[in-house]
């Protein structure tokens, strides 16, 4: 299934990424290297996304949005800075599109005759069923 990019790129100069001690796999590199990254993208004051995008992002990506309207992700799953820093630009990217796609639209649809036949023929078994237990 290949998703469509709907921000791609553009929006990179409002990414904000900081990079902090990991508590991950290292060993003694974890103490020396800052490998941990956090990527910060203030959503409400994006210039890139309009209103309509804005409030789409904020109403389906509210856990992961602070209370100033700051979409934080961070990644500490590997050892190297730069495949974290890649890690979780890939993965807010993958979010941001993944929210901004819309809903499909359900379809209406009707029983078919034989499964209305099939409802009625297992209603009339079970009255029947019950029938037989009352009359002694």
């Amino acid at each position: 299934m290949d998703e469509e990019i709907i921000i791609s790129g553009t929006i990179d100069h409002e990414i904000q990424l900081l990079f902090l001690r990991s508590s991950g796999p290292g060993g003694q590199n974890v103490n020396k290297v800052n490998s941990k990254v956090e990527l910060r993208f203030d959503v409400e004051n994006s210039t890139v996304l309009d209103d309509n995008q804005k409030s789409i992002i904020v109403r389906k990506l509210k856990s992961r949005i602070s209370d100033l309207g700051i979409l934080v992700l961070t990644c500490q799953t590997s050892r190297s800075q730069l495949k974290n820093k890649e890690s979780v630009i890939k993965k807010f990217y993958k979010m941001i599109n993944r929210a901004l796609i819309p809903p499909k639209k359900r379809i209406k649809t009707k029983p078919s005759p034989a499964s209305k036949e099939k409802r009625l023929k297992e209603k009339r078994e079970i009255s029947e069923k019950k029938l037989r237990r009352k009359t002694f």
